[in-house]
């Protein structure tokens, strides 16, 4: 008897020691507190084995949980660190010679190989905080001596995801976690966040027009960060592209509306703070990136998924008109006559605004800004949406194109086969039952129609087609909307499918990234020479779009204009070549539901 209870202490204290090493490795504590855990369960199995192995349970009881506790005090005091994340990952890097900007005088770093120079954390605004939170972007403001920006500034405030949330996300959707003591750390967040970030090739000097790509990430309009290793700035600096990524204010940070707002403000706009900050940064990077060596006259804005989003609305806002020439658009976009997402009335805009403000306890905006920035990010209200304004967006957007008024004389745009995939993998309970009805949220009345080009027999066949369809409407349908404006003005158009699977996000939302920017983590074994391939094509084609409006280039398969003919699209597969593209019955459905919208 005493042997099989030894045996059960055994494998319950393995289960027990497993357990809390995975949840300290998934909480990043720092290796000291695993040195100190292994001290403390060692002893732990050491009294039990000489000292309590006979005693009464009571006590065992008693030694467990004093167990817990003393590895709970443990965790916490060797919690990860909160730190802002270096411009290059070699450690002491060579600091980069004097840049003159408006504000002052600054410094970068060199990568470790010297080729490219990353100015990081360069203030492009006043900080939004205080008597600013919620008011238009300021000039930031000079500064005396020479700045060092060598890191990367906090991401903009927003809910920070579980750990369990982003180890899984690691897991399922790159398949590359790796057990490492280099990540046990904290990524820093503030309101104060407006800075935005430069790679350069080593060696440029004013004078030496280089052309400019300004990007804006992606997260919904309520999370994300300007420094994402997947749009890291390096390798198109090393082909001879100025790359320049921006922090913007999120959530309800960047786009919540009041009346009172609006009122307070000399321009009566609210609801838009995040765009504006983006114009902002646009405007300093016209002012400041010739000392840099770019060419004021040829910035191509680039995005993907709400910074997608957001590069449409600088299409059509009056503020961005001049500021940039060209555009790079991946999988999303407001030009549907009703956007799907990231876009919403102005009267939507002021209800939600007054639900934060009766969440908040607040009657006025003076009490607004003194509640917490940790506060304001438990509102159970959705803040992740542009609206017009009557100031950066004056209409709907679609309004803006069909008048021809848009700012952007070329675009690259296109979609991935899987998007809404990684939002619905957990909530799409269609059956063959219900999938006409579940048709309805996308294309209202035209969902008997939609469900006869897209039968279901089967629940199998009705959560496939659902998964694609929801896909279609989110993101791919506003592409199709925006090449079919640009085309109707002559203006060059070029639109891609991303259909190349791999090991990591594969075709799902947001897989095309590392590889339209040359940041393949070949060491993975995620990759192999085919995605290399497909990677560095990319790269070419949105390098010499950002040189000359024309992705195309000797050697680099033939990229075929929209404007020649709308049925035919660029598929990036194992094979990159021109398609019939598969939606183009399935998009003038969609357009008779939208004209329904606005009769």
């Amino acid at each position: 008897m005493k042997k099989k209870r030894s045996i059960g202490f055994v494998i319950g204290f393995v289960l027990f020691t497993l357990i809390y090493f995975l949840l300290i490795e998934i909480y990043k504590i720092t290796i000291g507190g695993w040195i100190v855990a292994a001290g403390i369960l060692i002893c732990y199995f050491l009294l039990h084995q000489f000292k309590l192995r006979d005693k009464k349970w009571y006590l065992k009881f008693l030694s467990w949980i004093s167990l817990a506790a003393l590895l709970f005090a443990n965790a916490k005091l060797f919690w990860p660190p909160t730190i802002q994340i270096p411009a290059v990952a070699n450690k002491e890097p060579e600091v980069t010679g004097v840049i003159s900007v408006e504000q002052g005088q600054l410094t970068g770093v060199y990568n470790e190989d010297k080729s490219v120079a990353v100015y990081a954390g360069i203030p492009y605004a006043k900080p939004p905080v205080g008597e600013l939170r919620w008011k238009e972007p300021q000039p930031a403001d000079k500064w005396d001596g020479v700045k060092a920006c060598d890191t990367f500034a906090p991401m903009s405030m927003q809910s920070p995801n579980s750990p369990i949330y982003s180890v899984g996300s690691q897991i399922i959707g790159y398949h590359n976690y790796k057990f490492t003591f280099e990540d046990n750390y904290n990524e820093a967040a503030s309101e104060d966040s407006l800075y935005l970030n430069v790679w350069t090739p080593a060696g440029v000097k004013p004078g030496d027009n280089l052309p400019v790509i300004v990007y804006y990430h992606g997260g919904s309009l309520t999370t994300g960060q300007p420094y994402y290793q997947d749009y890291n700035g390096e390798t198109f600096a090393e082909n001879g592209v100025i790359f320049i990524t921006v922090g913007y204010r999120l959530g309800v940070f960047g786009y919540l509306a009041t009346e009172e707002l609006a009122e307070e403000s000399p321009n009566h706009t609210t609801g838009n703070y995040g765009l504006l900050d983006q114009i902002e940064a646009l405007k300093w990077v016209n002012e400041n990136v010739a000392n840099f060596g770019g060419d004021v006259s040829n910035i191509t804005i680039a995005g993907e998924s709400a910074g997608s989003s957001s590069v449409n609305a600088l299409c059509v806002s009056p503020l961005a008109k001049g500021l940039f020439k060209n555009v790079i658009a991946e999988s999303s976009g407001i030009t549907p006559k009703v956007p799907y997402h990231t876009f919403r009335t102005y009267d939507k805009a002021i209800s939600t605004g007054k639900e934060v403000m009766e969440e908040m306890g607040c009657d006025n905006m003076a009490q607004m800004r003194e509640v917490p920035a940790e506060k304001l990010l438990q509102t159970k209200t959705n803040n992740g949406s542009m609206t017009v304004d009557g100031y950066a967006i004056t209409e709907q957007p679609y309004l803006t194109y069909e008048k021809g008024e848009n700012n952007e004389q070329a675009l690259l745009n296109g979609y991935n086969a899987d998007e809404a995939y990684v939002f619905m993998m957990f909530d799409n309970n269609s059956t063959a039952d219900t999938y006409v009805e579940d048709l309805k949220e996308m294309v209202g009345d035209y969902n008997k129609e939609l469900a006869e080009m897209y039968p279901a027999d089967t629940d199998d066949e009705a959560k496939a087609n659902l998964y694609e369809l929801y896909g279609v409407a989110w993101f791919t349908y506003s592409h199709h909307t925006w090449s079919e404006y640009m085309a109707k003005e002559n203006r060059d158009v070029y639109l891609y499918y991303f259909n190349k699977d791999n090991g990591g996000l594969g075709v799902w939302h947001s897989g095309e990234i590392p590889y339209a920017y040359g940041n393949l983590d070949l060491s993975s074994g995620n990759y192999d020479d085919v995605d290399e391939y497909v990677s560095d094509t990319m790269v070419a084609y949105w390098t010499n779009f950002a040189k000359t409006g024309n992705p195309n280039a000797s050697g680099l398969p033939k990229w075929e204009r929209y404007n020649d003919d709308p049925t035919q699209i660029l598929e990036f597969a194992d094979d990159i070549k021109m398609i019939d593209n598969k939606y183009t019955k399935t998009f003038e459905l969609f357009d008779k539901y939208m004209d329904s919208l606005v009769k």
